[in-house]
């Protein structure tokens, strides 16, 4: 299955995360592919939008695909090399010079949110489910993927959301800010394309300015590279090793902390 879709109508393009059967869990051929494709649709200076959504109406994405995690991410080295692909493709959608909007239908969990939080713009449906349950899997989320869910809703909220794990819905995402609008579930669509329609209406170089004008009045942390590498020593604990098999086999993991 190919892991990205990409289509074009006139100057707004479509990209969506493919993986339905699996509510576009994201594994490592569909980062490497999101990130191809944002990086060649920021090249094109035809394009003035591009909307970013998930294969189906049950996800927008559901997170990590986990069952991955015993090849890909099965300690800190490797897990390494996996975060330098995630973070290379959350700065492809994040630096995009077009504006992107988020598309969110159904599950916004995870890697999902991560990457949500990296568009310019995201709407969702009222039945729309957020959340970043990875405490369950004895993970931290990197400084590459909390970079936009900290921007968005700060540091209180933030760790609410992280060390709680809950999964949330459509009205309390909009009120801790991750969402700019909930709309009913069968106007997404059309909300959607109407808002990337009137971005498209405007004067592109506007946009593209407006957008690198923002980026340069936000603070951001120069992290380095040592602390960077302490994102990933999750790996080489025993309760990811714990967490990870009890997500596989549907049971309450019993955390030790080590």
């Amino acid at each position: 299955m190919t892991p990205v879709l990409l289509s074009r109508d006139g100057v707004i393009a479509t990209v969506r995360l493919n993986n339905p059967a699996r509510l576009n869990a994201l594994n490592k051929p569909m980062w490497q592919a999101l990130g191809d494709t944002m990086r060649t649709l920021s090249a094109d200076d035809n394009l003035r939008c591009v909307v970013l959504r998930g294969a189906g109406e049950k996800a927008f994405a559901a997170g990590a695909d986990i069952a991955e995690f015993a090849t890909e991410r099965a300690n800190a080295k490797q897990a390494r090399g996996y975060g330098e692909l995630i973070h290379a493709t959350m700065q492809a959608v994040a630096h995009c010079r077009h504006p992107v909007v988020a598309m969110i239908q159904g599950a916004c969990v995870g890697g999902g949110l991560e990457i949500a939080a990296m568009c310019d713009l995201r709407i969702c449906g009222a039945s729309s489910r957020f959340g970043v349950p990875i405490k369950n899997l004895g993970l931290t989320m990197g400084y590459g993927e909390l970079q936009g869910m900290l921007a968005l809703v700060g540091r209180a909220v933030a760790l609410e959301i992280l060390l709680e794990g809950r999964v949330f819905d459509a009205s309390e995402a909009l009120h801790k800010r991750l969402v700019n609008r909930v709309v009913a579930d069968a106007e997404v669509e059309r909300e959607v394309y109407a808002l990337a329609a009137r971005i498209a209406a405007g004067a592109p170089l506007v946009a593209r300015w407006h957008k690198q004008y923002i980026e340069r009045l936000s603070v951001t942390a120069q992290v380095p590279p040592a602390v960077w590498d302490e994102g990933y020593a999750c790996f080489d604990t025993a309760d990811y090793q714990t967490g990870v098999a009890a997500f596989l086999a549907k049971q309450k993991p019993r955390f030790e902390g080590r």
